[in-house]
Parts: C-alpha cells; structure tokens; sequence
C-alpha cells in the first residue's frame, strides 16, 4: 500500500510541477461561452460523483468483506467490479473538464489505463486465486470498471451507491480538499483573464450544483439506513 502510495503521490507531484511550469500549454483560457460553462459545471458533478463513488465503495467494503474473507457482488461491486477506480476515473475528467485543455483528458486516461489497469489485473489473479468459480461467474455478471448502459438507467442509484455518514466522514477531507483546490484554481484564472463579474456567475451555478449533491447525498444516506432496517426487521421476524 505504502509503494502504491508513493507512486500516486509521484505522478501527482509531476502533474503540478508541469502544469505550473508550463501554465499556457496545459490550462484552458475562460471564457464566456455556453459550451466552456457547461464543462465546467458537469466537471464538478462528475468530481463530487466520483468522490460519492470512493466513498460508498470504501465504506461498503470496509463493513461487508470480512477482512477480506468473503466477495462483495452487490452494493457498489454489483454496478463495476472496481467502483473506487471508477470514482477516480469520474475525479480526474471532473478536473480536466474544468482546468484544462481538452486534449489532456487523453493524456489522463493513458496515464490512468497504464496505472490502474495493472493494480486492477494484479488483483484479479489473487481474487481468482482465493474464490476461483465464484469470482468467474461475478466476471461475467458485472464490468470491469465502465458499467453498462442497462445498469445506469434501469436501477435506482441508492441501490449501487449505498451511503452512511460514517463511510462519508472517511472521504470529506479529500473531497473538500480536491473540490476547494480545483475551485480556487478555475475562480482564480477566471477573474485574471475575464474579470470579477466571470468568477460570481460561476460561483452561483457551482454552488448550486453543490446543493443538489448535498440533497443526493441525504437521499443515499437515507436510503441505505431505511434499507437496514428493513433487513433487520425482517431478520427478526424470521427467529
């Protein structure tokens, strides 16, 4: 974990250090353009889904895998087999979307498929190893880490995105941090090249786009706790 630690913190020390030496190549000018405000605003919402993603797969697995015992097919694992990975997938086009140059996002994913692809066929071969028929049948039953279009738009999203306010007290230092930073930087350039005015616009639509995050989130939370109660009742009945 440490070395996978090391190597994040590498790549994402020299993503900064080249965005910061080579600020014109990298950054995309503001602009007042219908088409640059709505990137920006569904690059938020793919960075707050994405950290809704880490966070409901992390506290999931967490409660549900018996220290690595058994294999989680349903919540989260039941939409992809890796919904952390696709979490930062959702984070690191969010950030494009809203800082940077469109052909970036390819530079972003070969970095990502180079990075992640290798941990995600590491894992599988242990997985494989230790639950064999069982994690075959699970390949075959759920993606990788794109879900299928029948999945988005056929299940309710409080049934793979299950939330608890512990599991999101996990993911709020990183969230803020990551959605504060990407914020400042796209608010900051804004009013350097377009003025004031740009940056009070945006600040509005940000914020609601936040807001209904902030409604979704609720939704989830109450949701999975209904939904434990439900399962506790029943089991009761059952005795």
């Amino acid at each position: 974990m440490k070395r996978r630690l090391k190597i994040n913190g590498f790549i994402m020390f020299l993503v900064i250090v080249l965005s910061a030496l080579f600020p014109h190549i990298f950054f995309r000018r503001a602009q007042v353009a219908s088409w640059n405000e709505f990137a920006k605003i569904f690059g938020i919402m793919l960075i707050l889904l994405g950290q809704i993603f880490r966070a409901s797969s992390r506290g999931y697995k967490a409660e549900h895998s018996g220290n690595g015992h058994s294999l989680i097919q349903d919540g989260p694992y039941a939409f992809v087999r890796n919904p952390m990975y696709l979490g930062i997938l959702l984070i690191g086009l969010g950030i494009v979307l809203m800082l940077f140059h469109w052909w970036t996002a390819f530079i972003f994913l070969c970095v990502f498929i180079v990075r992640y692809f290798f941990l995600i066929f590491k894992e599988e071969k242990k997985l494989l190893a230790v639950f064999a028929q069982i994690y075959r049948d699970y390949q075959v039953r759920v993606p990788r880490i794109i879900p299928s279009p029948a999945s988005v738009l056929q299940k309710d999203i409080a049934e793979y995105l299950p939330l608890k306010l512990p599991w999101l007290k996990n993911e709020l230092g990183s969230m803020l941090a990551v959605l504060l930073i990407v914020l400042f930087l796209e608010g900051w350039e804004g009013v350097v090249n377009e003025g004031p005015g740009i940056y009070v616009r945006e600040a509005i639509l940000s914020l609601n786009v936040i807001i209904l995050f902030i409604f979704l989130i609720i939704y989830l939370i109450r949701r999975t706790n209904n939904q434990q109660k439900d399962a506790s009742n029943k089991s009761k009945n059952t005795l």
